[in-house]
């Protein structure tokens, strides 16, 4: 189990990414929410699910697609755990023969793998069981599904991030570090609701 220490570790992911494959990249767009985000990620949570069978230890819907009246740039974020990351002949070519596209993988950072998927249109993150970035995840979603004042000011924060990436020809990675203080900003108001007191005061 990820430790207290582990999941307020706040610092930056390495740059050590292997790009597997290339998709075209989507317009960094902030829409309204859609009532149908729910069911596109059951459509991937089947997908997934049938593809992988018992070697799924569990999936969930993450990012702002999760979060009820959320606006949003229209991608579905899925977190999907295995057994083993590494162990790449035991789900890549599952996923892939299901129709995910094997795009990033990150040694560096929770032996993270990234796969793409077009319709619905989605980001599925690999990770391990005892991955600390699962729950960040999840405290995140959670936070924002429960506070009204966060969500309207993370909303606030992606229109601006998207329309400065935007008119700066940026990628979604630079979109992604234009939130960064505010996402842990928030993260660190969820880390002091669970009782993670000693590392959200070591962090300030």
């Amino acid at each position: 189990m990820s430790s207290t220490s582990e999941i307020t570790d706040l610092s930056q992911k390495p740059a050590d990414v292997e790009f597997v494959s290339t998709r075209p990249q989507k317009l960094i767009e902030i829409v309204e929410p859609d009532p149908t985000w729910p069911a596109s990620f059951a459509i991937i949570e089947r997908r997934v699910a049938d593809a992988l069978g018992d070697r799924l230890v569990s999936i969930q819907h993450v990012g702002s697609t999760s979060v009820p009246g959320l606006p949003a740039k229209a991608i579905i974020d899925v977190d999907v755990v295995v057994a083993d990351p590494t162990a790449e002949d035991t789900y890549v070519p599952a996923l892939e023969a299901a129709g995910f596209q094997f795009l990033i993988r990150e040694p560096g950072w929770y032996e993270h793998r990234f796969f793409g998927f077009t319709e619905p249109y989605a980001n599925i993150h690999v990770f391990g069981p005892d991955c600390p970035e699962l729950v960040r995840h999840r405290l995140f979603r959670d936070w924002l599904r429960t506070h009204e004042d966060d969500r309207r000011r993370y909303v606030d924060t992606k229109r601006q991030a998207a329309a400065a990436s935007r008119l700066a020809g940026e990628t979604v990675m630079e979109y992604n570090s234009r939130k960064q203080s505010v996402i842990f900003d928030i993260l660190r108001k969820a880390f002091k609701e669970h009782g993670y007191l000693n590392e959200l005061d070591s962090a300030e």
